[in-house]
C-alpha cells in the first residue's frame, strides 16, 4: 500500500473510534494484551460517551499494586488527543518526581509503539500536535497549591478535555477544586481520570468513593484478582501484615486505609459511631455546644448531645456568610435555650470562646445564666491532662474515648469527614497537640466546625439531669420527675 494510502487508511481507521477506547487501544497496538478490568474500563467509558457525549466522566480507580493503572491512563489520554482534534490535557501525580519519571514516561512508552506515533511530536512535558502546538495538546504539569493556573485555565468549549490525576490520594484538594472549572464548558467532551493508590482517608480523591461517589465512575480493585500481577509477593505482604491491616487495604486491596499514621479518630470508630443506636439514660443531662464562624465559608454550629446520644436532637448549621452579626446567633442560642419543649432545654451550654467567641460567650451569660450555666472554652486553654499540649486536644481525647465507649453521632458526611481528618503529633514539650483549625482548612480545604462543636460539649463533666436548677424548678410540674413522669416522653 502506498504510503498516502496507508495514512488516509490509518486516519480513516482511527477516526472511527471516536468514542471506542477500546478498539482503538487494540487496534493502535496489536500485541497489546488487556486485562479484563481495563477492558471492562474503556467499555464503561465507551457506553458513557455514546449516551451523552457531553457529561463529564469522571472515573476513580483505588488499586493495589501492579494492575496497570498507567497503562490505561496513558491509553485513555492517548486514545483521547489521537481521535478528536483540537483536544487539549493536563497530566499530574502526586509528586514531581512520580511525574517525571513514571507517570509521563508511562505516557511517552506507549505513544512510541503507537501506529500513530508520527502525528505528535512528545517532549519531556507535552506532546503536541506539530501544526497545532498551542491548541491541539497534552502537557504534564506538576501542581502547586499556591499556584494554581494551569489546571484553572483549562477550557477547551466545542472539542475535548482531558485530564489525568496520578496517584491522586495525595494530589492537594485545591488542585481538584481548581480543576471542576474546566467541567463547565458546554457541548465539550470532558474525561476526568483519577487513579492510585488509596493512601489517604481524607482528600477529594477519598471522597470520589464517599460524599462525591454519585458523581464519579469508582472502582476499588484488589491486585490479587488481576492477571499478571505478582501472586506470590501479594501473599508474603498479607502474611507479614495481616489481610485486613493498613498496609494490606492499601497496597493490595485496594481500600482506603482505616486510619492515616497520624490520624488522630479512625475512620471505623466514626463509621460505627453512625451507626449504632442512639441510647441514652434518663438521668444524663442535655448538652447544647456550639462551635463559633471565623470565616464565610465556615459555619455556626449548635450541636447536642444527652449522655451518649449525639443524634436524636438535630444539630443547627448556619454558615458564615449568612449572618456576620454574631447577635442573630446569640438570639437563636438563646430561642433554642428557652422556648423549646422542656425535654430539648440544655442543662448547659459550651461556647467555643476562641477569638470573636469571647464577646458571645459574655452575652449569653447575661441573658442565661440564671437559667443554665454557659461555659466558655478556649482552644488555646490549658489542659487538664498533662500530657496533652491543651485544651483543644483534651476535648478531642475525651470525645474519641466516647466513641470507644458508645457514642451515637449523626450520618452526616461532612460531620464524617472533618472527625477523621485532623492529624496529631508531638510539640516541644513532648505533648501531644491536635491539628489545629487553619492548618486543616489549608491541608484539606475544610474546617472541622462541626466536629469541633461535638467536641466542646467534652470540656468538662454536668451533673445528672434531676439534680440540677433546671429539673429542681420543675418539681411539682406535670414533667416532675418525682411524680413517676419521664421528662423525656414525646420525644
Amino acid at each position: 500500500m502506498a504510503a498516502s494510502a496507508y495514512e488516509s487508511q490509518l486516519r480513516a481507521d482511527i477516526g472511527s473510534y471516536f468514542h471506542d477506547p477500546l478498539k482503538y487501544a487494540l487496534y493502535n497496538w496489536p500485541k497489546l494484551d488487556l486485562r479484563q478490568w481495563q477492558v471492562e474500563y474503556f467499555l464503561e467509558v465507551a457506553g458513557r460517551l455514546k449516551d451523552n457525549p457531553y457529561e463529564p466522566i469522571q472515573t476513580a480507580t483505588a488499586s493495589g499494586h501492579g494492575i496497570g493503572k498507567g497503562c490505561c491512563g496513558a491509553i485513555l489520554v492517548h486514545w483521547a488527543i489521537s481521535t478528536r482534534e483540537m483536544t487539549r490535557g493536563v497530566v499530574t501525580a502526586n509528586t514531581d518526581t512520580q511525574l517525571r519519571t513514571k507517570t509521563w514516561p508511562e505516557l511517552a512508552k506507549w505513544h512510541g509503539m503507537a501506529r500513530n506515533e508520527h502525528w505528535f511530536t512528545c517532549t519531556a512535558t507535552s506532546l503536541y500536535h506539530p501544526r497545532h502546538e498551542k491548541n491541539w495538546r497534552v502537557d504534564a504539569i506538576p501542581w502547586s497549591e499556591t499556584n494554581t493556573e494551569a489546571f484553572a485555565g483549562l477550557h477547551n468549549q466545542g472539542s475535548r478535555i482531558v485530564l489525568w490525576f496520578d496517584e491522586a490520594s495525595a494530589i492537594h484538594d485545591r488542585i481538584w477544586e481548581v480543576s471542576e472549572g474546566a467541567l463547565t464548558d458546554e457541548q465539550t467532551e470532558i474525561l476526568w481520570i483519577a487513579k492510585g493508590n488509596p493512601t489517604r482517608t481524607v482528600g477529594r480523591f477519598k471522597d470520589c468513593f464517599g460524599r462525591f461517589k454519585h458523581r464519579w465512575i469508582t472502582r476499588h480493585i484488589d491486585a490479587r484478582t488481576v492477571e499478571g500481577t505478582n501472586k506470590v509477593q501479594l501473599a508474603k505482604y498479607i502474611d507479614d501484615y495481616g489481610e485486613d491491616s493498613d498496609f494490606a487495604r492499601v497496597r493490595v486491596r485496594g481500600l482506603f486505609p482505616r486510619a492515616s499514621a497520624m490520624q488522630f479518630i479512625d475512620s471505623d470508630l466514626v463509621e460505627q459511631a453512625a451507626k449504632r443506636p442512639a441510647l441514652h439514660g434518663l438521668r444524663d443531662p442535655l448538652i447544647m455546644s456550639v462551635d463559633v464562624a471565623r470565616g464565610g465559608a465556615d459555619e455556626y454550629v449548635i450541636a447536642y448531645r444527652r449522655g451518649m446520644d449525639a443524634r436524636s436532637i438535630p444539630w443547627v448549621c448556619i454558615p458564615g456568610s449568612e449572618t456576620r452579626d454574631s447577635t442573630k446567633v446569640i438570639a437563636k442560642i438563646v430561642d433554642l435555650a428557652v422556648n423549646s419543649p422542656p425535654a430539648l432545654r440544655p442543662d448547659a451550654i459550651f461556647v467555643d470562646e476562641t477569638g470573636i467567641g469571647g464577646p458571645i460567650v459574655d452575652r449569653l451569660r447575661q441573658l442565661l445564666g440564671d437559667l443554665m450555666p454557659v461555659y466558655g472554652v478556649a482552644f488555646s486553654g490549658a489542659s487538664r491532662d498533662k500530657k496533652l499540649a491543651n485544651a483543644r486536644m483534651f476535648i478531642w481525647w475525651q470525645m474519641r474515648e466516647a466513641f470507644r465507649t458508645g457514642l451515637a453521632i449523626p450520618d452526616d458526611t461532612e460531620l464524617h469527614t472533618q472527625l477523621t481528618a485532623p492529624e496529631f503529633h508531638h510539640d516541644k514539650h513532648d505533648k501531644l497537640i491536635l491539628e489545629d483549625k487553619d492548618a486543616m482548612r489549608e491541608r484539606i480545604g475544610v474546617s472541622p466546625d462541626r466536629a469541633d462543636a461535638l467536641a466542646i460539649g467534652f470540656f468538662m463533666p454536668v451533673a445528672p439531669r434531676e439534680d440540677t436548677a433546671y429539673v429542681r424548678g420543675m418539681r411539682g410540674t406535670h414533667h416532675d420527675p418525682s411524680r413517676g413522669h419521664d421528662p423525656y416522653a414525646g420525644m
